[in-house]
């Protein structure tokens, strides 16, 4: 297996629709940003609730990218 160096890049995914589409979504756009995403960690899982029904799911997630190597 290759040796590789990571940048860790934390962000908040959102979504109306579930907490995987919000995890894609942060995913989604640190890969067009920073490109040689390989990983993700959910750090956290929030929501907002409206008239009792969960309305919108926020997710802190921590997103490995490879470093291009030197």
């Amino acid at each position: 297996m290759s040796q590789h160096t990571y940048r860790i890049i934390e962000m908040v995914g959102t979504s109306p629709d579930s907490v995987e589409a919000a995890i894609s979504n942060a995913v989604s756009d640190a890969e067009a940003r920073y490109g040689g995403v390989d990983w993700f960690e959910v750090v956290q899982l929030r929501g907002h609730v409206v008239d009792g029904q969960v309305a919108h799911h926020q997710v802190t997630v921590k997103i490995g990218a490879r470093l291009p190597q030197a």
